[in-house]
This record gives structure tokens, C-alpha cells and sequence, in this order.
């Protein structure tokens, strides 16, 4: 899966390559051979890698989850028929250029929950429910879900989303108002939370 496009010094080899892969991506799609599309996007809190299956979207990664190491895990828990094939990604593109634009607060996706199971299923179904712009402490996530002890349990869940972003994780703080951990990293969360907020009137 890694690229091997540097290997070749021309560009015309570079336009060969790039011409190689779009005919096997085609194939792949005509095919029905393609289980997982993937591809990355530049946003203000950096590189980010977005994959989908025919389901849905299934996973969104930060460039400190490794892409690499993402799409192994993707290959071994989904499936191993992966390529990056950035057309099947083109909505969920736009919807975070609009995102980071200040005119989208909600994400309107298939999404693919397969990665997630039990508890952890459970509170990220109800992430989308804290509003953009808004904030629900840990505490506050385990009671909206039934189960007002777990709140390490929610934290887990929040850590674990493979959907950051699209699945609101980043609006989960500590119940003193900071703005705690986060898969992207702290300056990620606090970016969002800051566009959020800049955007909500």
C-alpha cells in the first residue's frame, strides 16, 4: 500500500504510473474487486485520511494515527481489497471542505459503523446528538446513553472513534471545561472547538 511513485525519477514515468493506477482503479470498480476506497486530504488540522466501503465511510485518520498503520488495520479487520480510488471519497471531501469553511455544522453521509461494537457503538451513535458548537462533559455523554458510571467507559469510546470529525468526538471535555485528550491530538480538538464556536451565530 505504500506509493511507489518517488521510485521512478521522470516525470513521464511518474504520468505512466499515475495513468497504471487509474486504469486498476477502474478495473477494480468495474470489477466489483474494490472493498475499501481510501484517500487523503489537506483541512487545517492536517493530512487526513478518509476510507470507505460500499456501506458507507468507515474510517477518518489524523496524520499521528499513522496513515500506514490505519490502512493494515483496515485490510486485516475489513478487508484486504484496498486501494486509493479518491472519486469514492469525493463527498465526503466536499462535506469537510465545508465543514472547515464554516458552511456545514452537520454531516449528511452513509456511514459505515463495522469498526465499533458494543459500548463503544453505543455512545458514538449519540455523539451526533451534541450540536455544533456545543460541548457535553464525559459525564454528561454517559448519562445521555443510560449508563451514568461509565464515564471511562465514554472516554474509551471517544478515543477510540474511527470516525473523528464526522462523528462529533471533539465536543466531549473534561466536566471542568478543558478540553481533554483527543485522537488528533490536543491542538486538533482545540482548533475545532475554536471554529465551532467562532461559527455559531
Amino acid at each position: 500500500m505504500t506509493e511507489i511513485a518517488g521510485l521512478f525519477a521522470s516525470p513521464e514515468d511518474t504520468d505512466a504510473l499515475a495513468g497504471l493506477h487509474r486504469k486498476l482503479e477502474q478495473a477494480a470498480e468495474a470489477g466489483d474487486l474494490l472493498d475499501i476506497a481510501y484517500t487523503t486530504v489537506d483541512s487545517p488540522v492536517g493530512t487526513l485520511l478518509l476510507a470507505a466501503t460500499q456501506r458507507g465511510i468507515a474510517r477518518v485518520a489524523y496524520d499521528v494515527e499513522d496513515h500506514e498503520r490505519v490502512l493494515e488495520t483496515l485490510a486485516s479487520k475489513l478487508s484486504p481489497r484496498v486501494l486509493r480510488a479518491p472519486k469514492r471519497l469525493d463527498a465526503a471531501a466536499r462535506e469537510l471542505d465545508e465543514y472547515f469553511g464554516g458552511q456545514r455544522r452537520a454531516f449528511d453521509l452513509p456511514l459505515d459503523l463495522s469498526l465499533s461494537k458494543g459500548f463503544r457503538l453505543l455512545v458514538q451513535r449519540h455523539l451526533p446528538e451534541i450540536g455544533y458548537g456545543q460541548t457535553r462533559s464525559y459525564r454528561q455523554v454517559a448519562e445521555l446513553v443510560g449508563n451514568p458510571r461509565a464515564v471511562r467507559a465514554v472516554a474509551t469510546a471517544c478515543s477510540t472513534n474511527p470516525l473523528p470529525l464526522v462523528v462529533p468526538c471533539h465536543r466531549v471535555v473534561l466536566s471542568d471545561g478543558r478540553s481533554g485528550d483527543y485522537v488528533g491530538g490536543a491542538a486538533a480538538k482545540t482548533t475545532l472547538l475554536a471554529l465551532e464556536g467562532g461559527n455559531r451565530t
